[in-house]
């Protein structure tokens, strides 16, 4: 399959996107083994990145991290971030160039079950990552990720801006709202200086869906599974709305941030949000419904099941402002929201149902296409 794009001798994309600056570099990813650690590390190798990767699991079972066989194809980890000395032993040896921080507790009720554990991760956690990074005495582009529910959320209509107030209700949401402070208060105690080694940015990205996801309690994981079983799923928020995106789409924004921390620099200290369009606002019924356009049914009963609602607090509203991703990096989404669907439900089914499939290769191919859209929008990173 050729989706137009220029490639390298091994068919994958070429390293001009990004402006070439991942290539031949040292990129170090917290968090690898999970869902968006896993496709940026397949990316970022596509890119010509010599990737290190640091998890104190592999979060799953399936996993995508296993899937891919990427243990076999990077020096990898197995260690918790909370192991400060480890962790800093790490990052000086390896002299990483890039760093993309995206280890942590992801699971909204799992907070709830282990707070005290969410908090540590989430939040001490990214000070031990900030701590590592003091340890580097060469040039490295530092990218924290957090999310989208750092914000206050008051469940207004509009989207959250990066200067609005941090916080959060629940354990998991309030963690991310600290972390955002950790990040903010290291960069202007230790990392202020224009001469400083270190250039930080924090990211903001939340309800990512995409092939190989099979974290508990989110709602795609658990359709698809139930649905490779013949049974419907049961879903407690039928009517909860979020901004829908696939995972390629922040990761995106992720990559191009840090490019323009490499390259420009003017980014430094700042935080950004990204998102899709508004218009992908739908609700989880809205999401399902799309989804099971892509899934064989006997009948409808085997589809949905709504239960009733959960006894903890979950946003039922909740959307980003991507305008400073826009102005400062010149970032937009790609995908629509049937291209979201359609991408997420073709990799499932692929392999659920297509077992005789290289999975590794059409997670390959999904990058390219992904990069074959961005192309056609004249996205920035394209260039």
């Amino acid at each position: 399959m050729n989706y137009g794009i220029q490639t390298n001798a091994h068919g994958k994309p070429g390293n001009n996107m990004f402006g070439n600056v991942f290539n031949n570099k040292k990129v170090l990813v917290t968090g690898n083994t999970g869902f968006k650690g896993t496709w940026l590390t397949q990316w970022l190798r596509q890119l010509g990145a010599e990737v290190v990767g640091i998890s104190i699991s592999v979060p799953t079972n399936p996993s995508m991290f296993e899937t891919l066989n990427l243990r076999n194809d990077i020096e990898h980890y197995d260690l918790d971030i909370n192991e400060l000395e480890r962790l800093k032993e790490i990052f000086v040896a390896h002299k990483p160039d890039f760093v993309f921080h995206l280890a942590a507790q992801p699971i909204v009720r799992q907070s709830y079950i282990d707070p005290v554990e969410t908090f540590r991760t989430n939040t001490l956690g990214t000070a031990h990552v900030m701590e590592a990074l003091r340890a580097l005495e060469n040039e490295c582009i530092a990218t924290m990720i957090t999310s989208d529910k750092c914000y206050e959320n008051v469940e207004w209509n509009w989207g959250y801006r990066e200067t609005d107030r941090l916080g959060g209700k629940d354990p998991y949401s309030a963690s991310k709202g600290a972390a955002e402070l950790v990040i903010h208060s290291y960069i202007h105690s230790f990392f202020n200086t224009t001469n400083t080694n270190i250039k930080i940015a924090s990211v903001r990205a939340g309800n990512v869906i995409g092939g190989g996801d099979w974290a508990a309690s989110r709602i795609v994981p658990d359709t698809v599974k139930s649905w490779a079983n013949e049974e419907p799923v049961e879903i407690r928020s039928p009517r909860a709305t979020r901004p829908w995106q696939h995972v390629l789409e922040p990761l995106s924004g992720y990559l191009r941030c840090a490019q323009v921390l490499a390259t420009d620099g003017s980014n430094n200290g700042e935080a950004y949000n990204f998102g899709p369009d508004a218009n992908q606002n739908k609700s989880v019924l809205e999401l399902l419904t799309k989804l099971s356009d892509h899934w064989p049914f006997k009948s409808d009963s085997e589809k949905v099941v709504v239960q009733e609602q959960s006894n903890f607090h979950e946003a039922g509203l909740l959307k980003l402002s991507c305008d400073k991703a826009l102005a400062d990096l010149s970032w937009q989404p790609t995908l629509e929201f049937d291209q979201t669907i359609e991408f997420t439900a073709s990799w499932y089914y692929k392999y659920y149902n297509e077992q005789d499939s290289d999975i590794i290769e059409y997670t390959n191919q999904q990058i390219a296409e992904y990069c074959e859209q961005a192309r056609l929008k004249n996205a920035s990173w394209m260039a």
